[in-house]
Order: C-alpha cells, then sequence, then structure tokens
C-alpha cells in the first residue's frame, strides 16, 4: 500500500506492508505554497515517482474536513480552493489504483490505537487535530465540530 500524508508544511509517501510495516524509504516534499489540489496532485506525483511501484492500493490522510473522499475544507492550504474537490478520485486516476481519503489525525488514530474500548487521539503539526475511536472503529464526530 502507498501511505501518503498531506501536511501544512510537508507532504509525505512511503510504502507499507498490509501489517503496516515500512517497505520503503520514507519521502517528502515541501507542500507547494499555492497549495492548490492541482499543485498538490503535482507534487503527489513527483514525491511517488521516486517509490517503487509495488503499491496496489493507496491511503491519503489530508489535513481539512473529508467526507466520502471529497474534501470539504482545508484550512492550512490555499484558501478557497478545496471546497467539493474529490481529490480520492484524481489520485485514483493519476495511478489507476483505488484510494481511501481521509482526515489524517483519523488515518494516524487508525494506525496507533489498540482497538479497544474509547480512545482519542491528538495530532500537532501545522494545524492541531483530533481523532475519536471505539473499539477500533473511527467515530468521525469531533472533526466535523473542528472544521465547521
Amino acid at each position: 500500500m502507498l501511505s501518503i500524508d498531506i501536511g501544512g508544511t510537508s507532504i509525505k509517501a512511503c510504502i507499507l506492508s498490509s501489517k503496516g510495516d515500512l517497505l520503503s524509504e520514507f519521502k517528502k516534499l515541501p507542500t507547494p505554497k499555492n497549495s492548490t489540489p492541482e499543485e498538490v496532485i503535482k507534487t503527489i506525483k513527483e514525491l511517488v515517482s521516486s517509490l517503487e511501484d509495488t503499491f496496489d492500493r493507496i491511503s491519503i490522510g489530508f489535513p481539512g474536513y473529508v467526507k466520502c473522499g471529497k474534501v470539504e475544507t482545508a484550512p492550512n492550504l490555499a484558501k478557497n480552493k478545496w471546497t467539493n474537490v474529490n481529490l480520492a478520485q484524481q489520485v485514483s486516476n493519476l495511478f489507476n489504483r483505488p484510494v481511501r481519503l481521509i482526515n489524517d489525525a483519523d488515518q494516524q488514530a487508525l494506525g496507533i490505537v489498540s482497538g479497544i474500548g474509547f480512545e482519542i487521539v491528538f495530532t500537532v503539526g501545522t494545524g492541531f487535530g483530533t481523532a475519536l475511536v471505539f473499539d477500533g472503529e473511527l467515530l468521525p464526530i469531533l472533526s466535523l465540530l473542528i472544521y465547521r
């Protein structure tokens, strides 16, 4: 699996096994100053070109409110350019692979929680993120409150 983390200061990528083990070197490039959807996709394409083409699917963490693979907000990227952007489909078309796109804090939480009971994850980077998980299932309620 190709794992991509889009951030306010950098975009990162690596290849992971189905169990989450690192199979490639961790790569990153600066997030474009003009961080429109087009410029971010261009950066993703450049970043992924430096990795082996051994992945069968793509997972993307995005710094904003994401609903059904579409970006609704992106507070730390280009202003007013990220409303209703079907980023998952655009990246899927670029690499001809299925894509799952979720909020970056949600993605991190799913990778680190124990999966038992109620858990909350806080992330701090260019912005502040939160994720709620109950018995390993994501509860996206808090993200809605922060990004609206």
